[in-house]
């Protein structure tokens, strides 16, 4: 399931792509925009920047501003960003230790499916195709 984390996220990431790309918006323009507790987004937008998302400025004429063209992002890195892993089972999560089963799990071959549709339909959207719809 994803989390307000990653939902909240997509949707500050959207409401930057909106904005003037060379302008920095105030957070708490987006978070009346957006209809989400400044305090909250204060924390995803951390996260946002950490991740070399979005840049922030301090002061007066401070806010936020992407990075990146919103062709350059997918749904996926920004999920994957604020969730972890987007894998259905933890034997196929990044990082995780060898599962003792693989070899004779007969459920296996359809969790690899599932996540494989899972990433192709999150990392096949850009950010820039959201603005479109």
């Amino acid at each position: 399931m994803i989390s307000t984390r990653g939902r909240y996220a997509i949707r500050v990431m959207l409401d930057l792509a909106k904005q003037e790309q060379d302008c920095y918006i105030p957070l708490k323009d987006i978070a009346a925009r957006q209809d989400i507790s400044k305090k909250y987004l204060e924390i995803i937008v951390k996260e946002l920047v950490e991740a070399g998302f979005v840049r922030g400025v301090s002061g007066k004429g401070g806010g936020y501003q992407l990075c990146r063209m919103p062709e350059e992002y997918t749904v996926g890195e920004i999920l994957e960003r604020m969730e972890g892993t987007l894998s259905s089972v933890v034997c196929l999560a990044k990082g995780e230790l060898d599962c003792p089963r693989k070899e004779v799990c007969e459920t296996l071959p359809m969790w690899r499916e599932f996540d494989q549709v899972v990433y192709d339909f999150f990392y096949g959207r850009k950010l820039s195709d959201l603005l479109e719809a």
